[in-house]
């Protein structure tokens, strides 16, 4: 009688433990996504490259191609906005977070102001990105990201 009555006891701890978690690695990879915003804000590899896995996996897919490996992602992305642009403000909306064992993906809608350095011309595009995280060494780091523009809604279009 003793074993039926512990059992519901240890599940609900179990449960709450987990959740415990999950909620810890949650809040952990919300702040992760803010200081990956604050790297391609400061065009910053230093950060990115403590955010970004270095195994080779690793993969970017954008509207201006498909990068594979850190070192691809630090020169067409990171070296891109540093020399491409003399401000860069990426302002992140509406995410949501799932985790899943040592995987973890976050969607998100986003805003990039931007100022060209050749002209200073203003820039501002709108879209929305998943980024793929993985835990290994108690560690989250970035696998993957896929962002593209915003959904085309009209009628006939967006095939």
């Amino acid at each position: 009688m003793k074993k039926i009555i512990l059992y519901p006891a240890f599940s609900i701890f179990t449960f709450s433990a987990f959740s415990q978690i999950e909620q810890k690695d949650t809040l952990l990879i919300k702040q992760l996504i803010e200081r990956y915003a604050e790297s391609i804000d400061n065009a910053d590899t230093v950060l990115g490259s403590k955010l970004f896995s270095h195994s080779q996996e690793v993969s970017f897919i954008q509207p201006r191609g498909h990068q594979h490996g850190w070192d691809e992602i630090r020169h067409q992305i990171y070296d891109f906005f540093r020399e491409t642009f003399a401000k860069r403000q990426l302002n992140i909306l509406n995410e949501h977070i799932t985790l899943y064992g040592d995987v973890a993906w976050a969607e998100f809608y986003w805003v990039f102001n931007a100022t060209f350095k050749k002209g200073n011309q203003l820039l501002q595009t709108k879209g929305r990105e998943t980024q793929i995280w993985r835990k290994s060494d108690n560690e989250w780091r970035l696998v993957h990201v896929h962002y593209s523009n915003m959904p085309i809604t009209q009628e006939g279009k967006g095939f």
